[in-house]
């Protein structure tokens, strides 16, 4: 995945990031959200949006998947102020870890101290189905990478953050009472994270299950982490848009991903409004 960048490269790329944003952006966000496949709507109806690509922002990376439009996107849900990022970066695509985590670093070095993260991932569970939706617990990074590589810095986080409760507590039980208030089914589960970008084998999505994981993918444990040796709360959800290798005996695409994640958007935004609105009193 790359040279691994010096600590003090690290914070001054974040200051980079940041000062050009506050020259084109007022707004200080409380609530940070990262939208992944086929779930950047969201941000496009935030109440006075300002959208930045990440193309105009200093060290940030584009992402080349479909569905991941690559923008930060700042506006008010309600009274909360927040910023999205409107699509992700993986490893790989070919990105060094710091790249992976720039945009989460970015929104804790503003001053962000909770971030809703979402994602699609595949189902190992054979009594779920496609278009669950899931409330990520924990997770089992089987990516054989982590942003922490290399002599830390002190001023972003410890040298040995704590992972013990990762997804933050109060945050998972707002998500799990705006779900019941509105009348969203809800799952909640362990997410596997592998390398990518091929689909799980078989034999993989059994390894997973036998670890203890009800859903896998290719992206947000980089950026829990990240985030977590930072100091910020984080929540994550997963949109089960397909079922993996073994479970189901249908072809697996990227097309039906995206088109799973399109067709559950309304529960999607309705559940990431209230959500939004429970973490700003937590931020």
């Amino acid at each position: 995945m790359g040279s691994i960048a010096p600590p003090s490269s690290i914070a001054a790329k974040l200051d980079d990031c940041v000062f050009a944003i506050r020259k084109r952006v007022a707004i200080e966000p409380r609530v940070g959200l990262v939208l992944g496949s086929g779930l950047g709507a969201f941000a496009d109806k935030l109440e006075g949006l300002v959208k930045i690509p990440y193309r105009d922002l200093p060290h940030m990376p584009s992402s080349a998947v479909p569905g991941h439009a690559g923008n930060l996107c700042f506006g008010h849900v309600g009274d909360v102020p927040v910023v999205c990022m409107q699509g992700r970066v993986h490893l790989y695509e070919g990105h060094p870890v710091d790249k992976v985590v720039q945009g989460v670093r970015t929104m804790a070095r503003m001053g962000v101290k909770c971030v809703l993260l979402t994602n699609a991932a595949g189902g190992v569970e054979p009594s779920w189905s496609a278009g669950d939706l899931m409330l990520v617990n924990d997770h089992l990074n089987l990516t054989g990478v982590s942003p922490l590589l290399g002599q830390n810095d002190d001023t972003l986080g410890p040298r040995f953050p704590d992972m013990s409760v990762a997804y933050d507590l109060e945050l998972r039980r707002a998500l799990k009472d705006v779900a019941s208030k509105t009348g969203i089914a809800i799952r909640e589960g362990v997410y596997a994270a592998l390398l990518g970008p091929s689909y799980e084998t078989p034999a993989e999505v059994r390894m997973v299950r036998m670890l203890g994981a009800q859903a896998v993918g290719m992206s947000t444990v980089p950026e829990v982490i990240a985030l977590r040796h930072m100091d910020v709360r984080v929540g994550t959800l997963s949109c089960i848009t397909n079922l993996a290798a073994g479970i189901t005996a249908n072809p697996l695409s990227h097309e039906e991903v995206e088109a799973t994640a399109r067709a559950r958007q309304p529960q999607l935004l309705a559940l990431l409004d209230g959500w939004v609105a429970r973490a700003g009193a937590l931020a």
